[in-house]
């Protein structure tokens, strides 16, 4: 077994970066989803009829407790087979990230808005402010300072499991240093290096600021 080689590993570099930035941009788009639907799922399970809810309730169950890779095969072959095989590895590996994460961000939404004290929902009430209000004004800032942080670390998460969609042909880090690997017989401990130094430069410093941001929201709430 061949020791480490700068040569290689400066060959397979600018290869590892390019998957990096492809990492990137399946996290931005897959966290606005997760964000955004999970706000949506928390505030239906809250206030939508129970013919709405608990279905709603079952699928988020149903994703959280089966593995992203298995959602993604199967969403990449039937949406190939049955709907659009034109559709980018990307565009579907994005969706599935974004609604598997969706399921989660949505349960710290939902104990952000469960951790208000009822006089808050009571103080409205007798205000007789319409639900749009109660919600706007008084429910979403306090819940937002109570789930950021939480939401964050699941974004972070997120951005860790972005590798597992090399299996549907998103040519991430892992991808790209398995195709150089194809090409030379050669790079793996170069290029899976890389990748892992890459993956903590961009989480770690997230990581530290989202726990300080933890920190003073917990601080806040006395």
């Amino acid at each position: 077994m061949n020791g480490w080689s700068n040569e290689i590993a400066s060959e397979i570099f600018p290869m590892v970066l390019e998957g990096f930035w492809t990492v990137l941009k399946v996290t931005f788009v897959a966290g606005i989803l997760a964000i955004g639907l999970g706000l949506v799922v928390a505030i239906a399970e809250q206030t939508a009829p129970a013919w709405v809810r608990r279905p709603l309730s079952g699928l988020m169950q149903f994703i959280r407790n089966t593995p992203l890779l298995v959602q993604a095969l199967f969403v990449w072959y039937t949406t190939s087979l049955y709907i659009n095989p034109e559709w980018s590895a990307f565009a579907v590996g994005s969706v599935v990230l974004g609604l598997h994460y969706a399921s989660y961000t949505s349960e710290s939404y939902r104990a952000g808005i469960e951790a208000i004290p009822p006089g808050q929902w009571e103080a409205a009430t007798a205000l007789s402010l319409p639900a749009y209000r109660t919600w706007g004004v008084v429910i979403l800032p306090q819940m937002m300072r109570r789930s950021t942080a939480a939401v964050a670390n699941w974004i972070i998460a997120m951005f860790k499991e972005v590798p597992v969609l090399f299996a549907i042909g998103v040519f991430e880090m892992i991808a790209q240093v398995d195709k150089y690997q194809g090409l030379h017989y050669a790079g793996a401990l170069e290029g899976y290096t890389i990748a892992g130094l890459l993956f903590l430069a961009a989480s770690y410093p997230v990581a530290v600021a989202t726990r300080r941001l933890e920190n003073r929201l917990a601080k806040s709430h006395y």
